[in-house]
């Protein structure tokens, strides 16, 4: 079993020479961004969720791994991130060891390395897939390998200290062994499936469901024997739910529960003063004049939260959602879909925008950003073109089925932010999660017509993407 791992990881011929250029590549993207605040991240500090948060301003990204790297604890959302503060421990140890040595805080060097080795696989993983489950030539390959890493948002998710990489290189390595064994006519098997689910949930979990599903493809009906279920399916989500569980029960809810309590005491003490200050204030002075007085105090109080909240709602970049409720208030119904599908989703994601450049939606970037100035010709050519080279490929591809499987993925991830408005203001911002369906679909199109001009066009539109989204990154990164 541990020279099968190794074997996966193991260059091959024809992959030495476009992966080490790769890897200088992520350096010196990850070199970028670890200069930009490299004054500000080595310091030591008390605090580092406040100077992380407060200080990091690239897009919306989250840097909670440098937290957990600094000051271990699971800082992420424990129910979506399960595992990814315990895979993060090793390099909380190694940092405290260069602390100890320098003392200076090299979370920042650290997690660069991990997007670096990430970046790299994910580099190889989609290679191999265009190179030898679709089976395009050496040259198509690198063109849409270094295409998809030429795009706005895979350029800022290799660089950025959130975990979306991770994902990113969990779920094409799921899919290139599942192109694997479907090329071979075998099947995904238990441990495979148990492995792969258990980091690729442990990183974010909804992701895992992806596992599941390319797990059903290879193994068609026997993926519905009551063995696999319990064994590779029921026991492994019980398991990692079981430890988010634990997990939030031993380090969130304690400190949950100081916040209410701290918050109980302060509302204590301002209501002991509330009477106080009413008390020493009204002329009639009996028990009943003055609490009939703090009411109406406390009434016009909650009335100004009311309004407060309201308009804090009203100039939210949330949009309508379809019903109230804890899950389905985060739906959003009123957003254009046209204008986060032009804008965002084929936009923002292929060529960062030059207006409010590396903005956070959640601070001051609007929602939708357009394209402007003589620019802006080139900007919605290219994705114009990106997005007919994607549906001409899915055309070409139609009849294969490890197109349709690498396409529920997009199409799961579609079904939630363009369909029910799950983080449609900021869609962008998942595209590792899908985006490489875009050149897998490209794969069955030169497959099907193998030109040189093709190719061309491809790579045109790979140095075009890379030049532009440099000098965006470069001009605003600080």
């Amino acid at each position: 079993m541990l020279q099968r791992i190794i074997n996966i990881f193991e260059l091959r011929t024809g992959e030495r020479r476009p992966v080490a250029l790769a890897v200088m590549y992520f350096i010196i993207i990850n070199a970028i961004n670890v200069y930009a605040y490299w004054d500000k991240f080595s310091a030591l500090s008390d605090n580092y969720h406040r100077l992380f948060v407060n200080t990091y301003a690239v897009s919306g990204f989250d840097p909670l791994t440098y937290e957990v790297i600094s000051q271990w604890f699971p800082a992420y959302n424990i129910y979506r991130h399960p595992l990814l503060a315990f895979f993060m421990y090793p390099l909380y140890l190694a940092n405290q060891g260069l602390i100890w040595l320098t003392g200076m805080n090299f979370a920042a060097v650290l997690t660069a390395m991990v997007l670096i080795v990430c970046s790299t696989y994910s580099y190889v993983f989609l290679y191999r897939i265009l190179r030898n489950v679709i089976g395009i030539s050496y040259r198509s390959a690198l063109s849409l390998t270094a295409m998809y890493f030429s795009f706005g948002y895979i350029i800022l998710s290799s660089l950025a200290p959130d975990h979306f990489v991770m994902s990113q290189f969990c779920l094409l390595l799921t899919l290139w062994l599942g192109g694997e064994k479907l090329r071979r006519g075998s099947a995904l098997n238990l441990w495979q499936t148990v492995a792969l689910f258990m980091l690729t949930a442990g990183i974010s979990l909804n992701n895992g469901l992806k596992v599941f599903l390319a797990a059903m493809v290879t193994r068609r009906q026997r993926f519905f024997r009551w063995q696999f279920l319990l064994l590779g399916v029921v026991l492994p989500s019980a398991l990692i739910w079981g430890v988010a569980k634990w997990e939030y029960k031993t380090w969130q809810w304690p400190k949950e529960m100081a916040r209410h309590e701290a918050k109980a005491r302060r509302d204590s003490v301002s209501a002991v003063r509330l009477w106080s200050s009413v008390s020493d204030t009204i002329q009639v002075k009996d028990s009943a004049s003055i609490k009939a007085a703090v009411d109406a105090i406390k009434h016009r109080r909650d009335e100004e939260k009311r309004l407060a909240a309201n308009k804090k709602k009203a100039n939210s970049k949330m949009g309508k959602p379809f019903m109230d409720g804890e899950f389905m208030r985060w739906t959003d119904q009123s957003t254009s879909r046209t204008d986060a599908a032009v804008e965002n989703l084929f936009g923002e994601a292929v060529q960062l925008h030059s207006e409010n450049a590396l903005g956070d939606v959640m601070r001051s970037r609007p929602v939708v950003v357009r394209y402007t100035g003589i620019w802006r010709y080139a900007n919605y050519s290219v994705e114009a073109a990106v997005v007919v080279l994607f549906l001409i490929g899915i055309w070409c591809g139609r009849k294969r089925l490890f197109l349709w499987t690498a396409m529920s993925l997009l199409l799961m991830d579609m079904t939630l932010h363009m369909g029910l408005g799950f983080g449609i203001n900021e869609i962008y911002i998942m595209s590792a999660h899908y985006l490489f369906v875009v050149p897998i679909a490209m794969g069955y199109l030169l497959k099907r017509r193998e030109s040189m001009a093709l190719t061309a066009l491809t790579a045109a539109i790979a140095l075009w993407c890379m030049a532009w989204n440099m000098t965006v990154i470069v001009r605003n990164i600080n």
